[in-house]
C-alpha cells in the first residue's frame, strides 16, 4: 500500500512539475496597453522562452523574496512581465497584502535618486545649470551662516557621487533607529538645514558614503534653477516624452517631493527608464535626455562595493546616482548598469545584450531584498539570452 500511495504522491508531483513548465513555455506576448511600448513574444527578441516564462514558477510563493513584479524588454519590445501578490508599504505606511498587476504603481525608493539624475542632466541641457563643480551651499543663499572655506568644496559633482565627504550614516542601523542619520534628518526642524550642517568627516570626492540627505538637496536645487517643484520638472522634462501619465511623487523627511526615495511608478514604466539609459537618452526617436549625459552618468566613479546588494547582482562601483558593475558567472562578462531601492527594487541595464529587467519586491528591512531581481537576472534571463545565441 505503501509504495502505491509513494507512486500517486510522485505521479502528483510529475504532473504539476509538466503542468508548470507547459505554463512557463507557453507564456506569450505581455499585452499591449498602448502605453507606448511594443509587445513581443521571447522568442521573437532572441530569448529561449522555457527559460525566461519560468521566472514567475519559480519565484512564485517564495516568501523570503516577496516578488511583486518582473518585467523583462529586450531590443526595443516588451517581452515579459509577471505579478505577484505580496506585503507592501508606501514609504512609512503599511499597505497589507497586495495584489500586484501591470496598473499597480510601486514605491521605487532609493530608484528615484537615478531619476533625479536624470533631470539633473536635462537641467545642463538646457543652461540651468552650468557647471558640475559649483559649490552646493552656493544654491543656498539663505544658509549663508553655514559657509565655511572647508564646505564650499563641496560641489554638485559630489554629491552625484555620493562622495560630499559629510558625516552621515544610514546604512550601519536600522532606519528606524533613532542613530540613524535619515531619521533625525526625519524629525528636524529644518531638514535641509540638518543636511548642510553636517560637519565634515572626510575631504569631499575622497571617499564614497550613501547619504540621501545629499540627495534630497539636488531635488531642491532643481527647484531653485528650474522654477518649479521636482515632480512637476519631472512631469514635463522626462515622463510626458516617455508617455508614463500614472505616478506619484511623495513627500519624506521633510522634503517635497523627496528627490531620494519619493517617486512610485508602474514596473512597466520604470523599465521605460531604463530603455532610455540603454538608448542613450532617447525614447521613440525624440531625445530627452542628451547622449552625453547618459555617457556621464555611467561612468564608474567611486568604489560602492556592498551596500544594499548581494554577491550575485555584480556592483562594484557608482556612477552619477547609479550603481555599476557587471555579470560574469559562467558567461561572457557583461557590463551591468543598475538603479536600485530599498526593499528589492531594481532596474538592471546590460547594454551589450539590448536588455532591460525590473524588479519590485517587498523585502523592507531584510537582507534578502535583492533576491527577486537576482533571481530573474542570473537564473532565467542571462541564460535565455545565453541559450539562443548558442
Amino acid at each position: 500500500m505503501q509504495w502505491i500511495i509513494r507512486a500517486l504522491v510522485i505521479g502528483i508531483a510529475l504532473a504539476s512539475v509538466a503542468a508548470r513548465a507547459d505554463q512557463a513555455a507557453s507564456c506569450g506576448s505581455p499585452p499591449d496597453l498602448h502605453d507606448g511600448w511594443s509587445v513581443a513574444a521571447p522568442e521573437q527578441e532572441e530569448l529561449d522562452p522555457a527559460l525566461i516564462c519560468g521566472i514567475g514558477p519559480r519565484l512564485d510563493g517564495w516568501e523570503e523574496a516577496n516578488p511583486h513584479a518582473v518585467v523583462v524588454a529586450r531590443h526595443g519590445a516588451l517581452v515579459y512581465e509577471h505579478y505577484f501578490a505580496g506585503e507592501d508599504w508606501r514609504l512609512s505606511m503599511p499597505l497589507g497584502v497586495v495584489t500586484f498587476d501591470a496598473a499597480t504603481k510601486h514605491d521605487m525608493r532609493s530608484i528615484s535618486k537615478s531619476v533625479t539624475s536624470l533631470l539633473v542632466g536635462i537641467a545642463f541641457d538646457r543652461g540651468w545649470l552650468t557647471d558640475l563643480d559649483a559649490p552646493v551651499l552656493s544654491f543656498f543663499p539663505e544658509y549663508e551662516s553655514l559657509r565655511t572655506p572647508e564646505k564650499d568644496r563641496i560641489t554638485l559633482r559630489h554629491v552625484l557621487t555620493m562622495s560630499s565627504g559629510l558625516a552621515w550614516d544610514e546604512t550601519s542601523v536600522p532606519y528606524t533607529d533613532p542613530s540613524n542619520s535619515w531619521w533625525q534628518m526625519d524629525v528636524a526642524p529644518d531638514s535641509r538645514r540638518y543636511v548642510l550642517e553636517r560637519p565634515l568627516a572626510a575631504q569631499p570626492g575622497e571617499v564614497f558614503n550613501y547619504d540621501s540627505g545629499s540627495a534630497d538637496l539636488l531635488g531642491l536645487i532643481l527647484r531653485k534653477v528650474s522654477g518649479r517643484r521636482l515632480d512637476a520638472l519631472a512631469k514635463e522634462a522626462l515622463f510626458d516624452p516617455l508617455e508614463i501619465d500614472d505616478w506619484d511623487w511623495d513627500d519624506t523627511a521633510g522634503f517635497n517631493p523627496s528627490a531620494a526615495a519619493g517617486l512610485r511608478l508602474r514596473p512597466r514604466d520604470l523599465a521605460k527608464i531604463g530603455q532610455l539609459v540603454l538608448q542613450h537618452g532617447a525614447w521613440h526617436g525624440r531625445q530627452i535626455v542628451s547622449s552625453a549625459w547618459i555617457d556621464q552618468l555611467i561612468i564608474p566613479r567611486m568604489t560602492g562595493t556592498g551596500l544594499m546588494f548581494n554577491g550575485r547582482e555584480g556592483i562594484t562601483s557608482y556612477g552619477y546616482l547609479w550603481w555599476l558593475g557587471h555579470v560574469a558567472d559562467d558567461r561572457p562578462e557583461h557590463n551591468l548598469v543598475t538603479a536600485s531601492g530599498y526593499g528589492g527594487q531594481r532596474l538592471f541595464i546590460v547594454p551589450s545584450l539590448d536588455l532591460v529587467v525590473v524588479s519590485t519586491a517587498g523585502v523592507y528591512g531584510g537582507k534578502s531584498s535583492g533576491l527577486t531581481g537576482a533571481t530573474a537576472l542570473n537564473d532565467f534571463v542571462l541564460p535565455a539570452a545565453a541559450a539562443v545565441a548558442h
